[in-house]
């Protein structure tokens, strides 16, 4: 049976070794001018305890001459080096006297000395303790997690706040300096408990921040001002559910914001919220708009209570006659594709015409995992088509939710995948719709478009690394889309981004 009760004695005393001047055989410059200062330590400790300190080491030997070994660390600054230092020395760290910027600070230092067993524990201390505060200062942790790859815990942190408790991060206190990319996830996300009107006012915060000079009021922007605004919420607009607004909000929080919406948008808004039994001056509703996007428009008529039905609800028994821009599917493939978007019956009639806009092919921008990042990240409501090397066979997957760089897992209800056995034939087909909401998208910088385990696009250049999981062991999907898990190579994709007509 081991006996512990001599490790409080050895810590003290190896403690006791670091504070002795006698025999240190390292000397540490750590810090920048003007706050810079040189630790005395031992090499044998050092390299035993840190594999970093250990490489370092390894290139500064102690010279015959008597010459000590010399490091320098200039980008930690000597308050957090001295606590780790004691903690390879002794074992000890007592974060009681620390707040939480501090812990956050040591973590980052134990994380880039390779100290493991400090670092799981700082990210669980964390977790367990601080959660509010984190919640409180979500961008800070987000940079830091996912700007140091070990970092596991505090990832899966920020990556289950967005995905079940969005509304958090609108309240944290570092809210306005978030990215672009984490904003419009969290806009668009199904568990936003926040009204649609109290979405666009942070929008607008945020912003309004990324420009300091403008005001909070909007009758006091010129010209300059909305274009700079509008330039900075362009990515975000397009995610604002302003069809649910009312339009007593849309009156009063949106018009006077109304030059930084584009103007497709702007005149269908002016048309949805006017368009009631009253007709202003008995005009025709095609005069009216014409009149609404070249003129001032009365307040008068935005302001009522009464629901309309949405543009979007309204049948269509056509779809778009655009010719499909596709070296892979045809025509009756953008049909069905748009049912199963709709989630309708395949006899069932088209309810919306979408535009199948081609944002990427392989054949012409190339089928690296960077270049699909590069071209398709912040990217929403997309299909990726993909023609199997050497067959006839056509995969594809749907994402309604936006593409990124960071290695997660974004929540999808809406998604899926489905597999057409001839290219030339829309009869033989599987559809797969999202199973295991939670794990539905992966984002991964080396990996192209990947659903979950039901489709993958992996590889060099995408050649015979990519695959289709069976569903039985891997249940994303409800089923698998081929007959076999073996890996394929890529012979062409594209990347559609589907938008209504």
């Amino acid at each position: 049976m081991e006996d512990y009760r001599f490790l409080p004695n050895l810590s003290q005393n190896l403690l006791t070794i670091l504070n002795d001047d006698e025999y240190y055989d390292v000397t540490i410059e750590v810090g920048k001018d003007p706050y810079v200062k040189v630790f005395r330590a031992h090499m044998v400790i050092l390299t035993y305890r840190s594999p970093y300190l250990r490489r370092i080491l390894s290139t500064n030997v102690k010279k015959n001459d008597g010459t000590l070994a010399h490091i320098k660390l200039p980008n930690i600054s000597p308050e957090t080096f001295q606590i780790i230092l004691r903690y390879i020395y002794g074992g000890r760290l007592s974060l009681k006297e620390y707040d939480v910027s501090d812990i956050i600070k040591i973590l980052i230092v134990a994380n880039e000395l390779n100290l493991q067993e400090i670092v799981t524990y700082l990210q669980s201390f964390l977790i367990v303790n601080k959660k509010n505060w984190m919640e409180q200062n979500f961008n800070l942790i987000y940079k830091t997690s996912f700007e140091n790859e070990s970092l596991l815990k505090l990832q899966n942190f920020c990556t289950e706040l967005i995905t079940k408790e969005p509304s958090k991060i609108f309240k944290s206190i570092d809210f306005n300096s978030i990215s672009e990319k984490t904003l419009i996830s969290l806009i668009r996300h199904e568990n936003l408990k926040m009204s649609n009107v109290q979405v666009w006012e942070h929008v607008l915060k945020w912003g309004i921040a990324q420009n300091p000079e403008l005001s909070s009021d909007p009758s006091s922007y010129s010209k300059n001002d909305f274009n700079a605004l509008k330039n900075t919420l362009q990515q975000c607009i397009p995610f604002i559910k302003f069809y649910n607004l009312t339009s007593r909000e849309f009156l009063n929080k949106v018009y006077p914001y109304r030059k930084i919406i584009p103007k497709d948008l702007l005149d269908k808004l002016f048309r949805y919220f006017l368009d009631h039994e009253h007709k202003p001056n008995n005009k025709p509703e095609q005069k009216v708009a014409k009149e609404i996007s070249s003129k001032a428009i009365d307040s008068r008529f935005l302001d009522h209570e009464h629901k309309y039905n949405k543009p979007e609800q309204k049948v269509t028994k056509e779809i778009s006659s655009k010719p499909i821009d596709s070296r892979i599917i045809t025509f009756q493939h953008v049909e069905i594709i748009s049912k199963w978007i709709d989630k309708l019956d395949i006899t069932d009639n088209i309810k919306n015409s979408y535009e199948f806009k081609l944002i990427l092919r392989g054949s012409r921008d190339g089928f690296l995992p960077r270049k699909f990042h590069e071209i398709c990240d912040n990217q929403s409501h997309t299909i990726s088509i993909i023609k199997v090397q050497g067959s006839n066979e056509i995969l594809g997957g749907y994402n309604p939710n936006i593409w990124v760089s960071n290695w997660c897992h974004i929540a999808e209800k809406d998604s899926f995948i489905f597999s057409f056995k001839n290219k030339n034939s829309i009869e033989n087909y599987i559809l797969s719709r999202v199973k295991d909401e939670q794990y539905a998208i992966f984002n991964n910088p080396n990996h192209g478009p990947s659903f979950g385990s039901g489709l993958v696009l992996f590889g060099n250049d995408f050649f015979n690394m990519s695959y289709c999981k069976n569903m039985k062991k891997y249940p994303n999907y409800e089923k698998s889309i081929r007959e076999t898990e073996k890996t394929f190579s890529v012979e062409e994709y594209e990347i559609f981004q589907i938008t209504k007509n």
